[in-house]
């Protein structure tokens, strides 16, 4: 099979299913990689459809994913975690978030 072309456009089913063949083509169960990518808001999401996220700090990186995901509903939602005493960080309560149209 030919490599595609760098600036060819594929859909979300047609970028994650030659992903999955790659990953069986080369006997693998998973992949890991990192990125640079920042996820603020303006970000459009293209193919997640939901996050879930645990409650982070304020000013961090991954308050701005939580932000870019579901608008300024954020500021509602952390306001009724810090009154409903949930607990924030890496070992607090999580949430399902879907992300905002």
């Amino acid at each position: 099979m030919k490599a595609p072309l760098l600036n060819s456009t594929f859909t979300a089913t047609e970028a994650l299913t030659a992903l999955i063949n790659w990953m069986q083509t080369h006997n693998r169960s998973s992949l890991f990689t990192y990125t640079q990518i920042l996820i603020a808001p303006g970000y459009t999401f293209k193919i997640t459809k939901a996050l879930v996220t645990n409650f982070h700090q304020p000013q961090s990186t991954l308050l701005l994913l939580v932000a870019a995901a579901i608008g300024d509903k954020w500021k509602l939602l952390y306001d009724y975690a810090l009154k409903n005493d949930f607990r924030f960080l890496s070992y607090g309560d999580g949430s399902l978030l879907f992300i905002a149209e």
